[in-house]
């Protein structure tokens, strides 16, 4: 035989199975049995589960009941959506409220959430459940009224008509805003200010409400240009020959866009000063300089408007100094 003695392996191919019968190893049986097990388990607890969380809700038709007006505004919102389609069907009030059986049985205000009365930060959680990402709310993190927790409930009144709550109309909008922006609605009462007093206009038409990454959260056009160009495209570049100030500062630098007493609407009430505060006293070139005997001669009156002849301040394409 020699040495050391050959030991027989197993065969690696399965035995045959034998001719109608199907022969199963009683591993494989277990194992079957219990994952049924398990999945018969699983569907009776998330049945117990639906059913117990189902009698926590009352339904809309109970809220109904007692809060009668609030239910008939409610059908001319737009959230009666909810009320028809999705996992909140029948079940729009808590949507927004949480479960409501208790509530329903009791009459208990303590027993029901009133968003209105939330801390805001929880107020815009449940709110933004469901508006999360929407386009309007992406800026709110950086926006100044969700740093200074204001909710969204105090603007938006959720059970009432559209326009109290998509707040669309200029008037109702201005209003909204003059509320806590007083010194803001004061400056529209300068002499010369955009026409946002007479309803031409709105506050949300420069301001994203809902905050943007731009210094007060002001809206832009074209993807990354000054939201004045929106309305005063004819200021639009790129220019050949720039006016600095247009575009390292913006606007802001120059005009006041919510009033002013220049007609316009400078930060200064003559042009000449706001000017000067940049061109005053250029010692190398004498004819740039505004101090006698300089070419512009200040005590002469013709040139104390410099945008009689530099009337091309935003930008030129012909000459550097802006002059046509």
């Amino acid at each position: 035989m020699g040495w050391p003695p050959r030991i027989a392996r197993p065969s690696k191919t399965p035995p045959p199975l034998k001719r109608g019968r199907l022969q199963l190893h009683p591993l494989f049986l277990t194992a079957s049995v219990a994952a049924i097990l398990s999945a018969v388990s699983l569907s009776w607890a998330q049945v117990a589960g639906a059913q117990a969380q189902s009698s926590e809700y009352a339904g809309s038709e109970s809220c109904a009941a007692c809060h009668d007006e609030l239910a008939k505004a409610f059908r001319r919102n737009p959230h009666r959506f909810v009320e028809a389609r999705g996992q909140w069907k029948g079940r729009a009030c808590e949507s927004c409220h949480g479960p409501g059986a208790k509530h329903a049985e009791s009459g208990d205000p303590a027993a029901i959430l009133n968003p209105a009365k939330l801390a805001p930060a929880d107020a815009e959680r449940t709110c933004l459940d469901c508006h999360r990402n929407q386009p309007a709310q992406i800026g709110r993190i950086q926006g100044g009224h969700g740093r200074h927790q204001v909710a969204c409930t105090a603007c938006h009144t959720v059970h009432q008509q559209a326009q109290r709550l998509a707040l669309r109309d200029a008037a109702v909008v201005n209003r909204q805003c003059a509320d806590c922006h007083r010194s803001e609605w004061t400056e529209f009462q300068r002499p010369h200010t955009h026409r946002l007093a007479q309803g031409a206009m709105k506050c949300t038409d420069c301001h994203n409400p809902h905050g943007s990454a731009y210094l007060r959260s002001t809206r832009t056009v074209s993807a990354n240009e000054p939201g004045c160009f929106r309305c005063h495209g004819d200021k639009r570049g790129p220019f050949p020959f720039e006016h600095p100030p247009v575009r390292l500062e913006g606007c802001q630098r120059c005009h006041e866009p919510h009033g002013s007493t220049n007609p316009r609407m400078l930060v200064r009430a003559e042009v000449r000063f706001l000017c000067l505060e940049c061109h005053s006293n250029i010692g190398s070139r004498p004819a740039l300089g505004g101090i006698p005997p300089g070419f512009h001669d200040l005590v002469s009156a013709r040139f104390r408007n410099c945008t009689i002849c530099h009337n091309r301040i935003h930008g030129s394409f012909v000459d550097r100094r802006l002059t046509r």
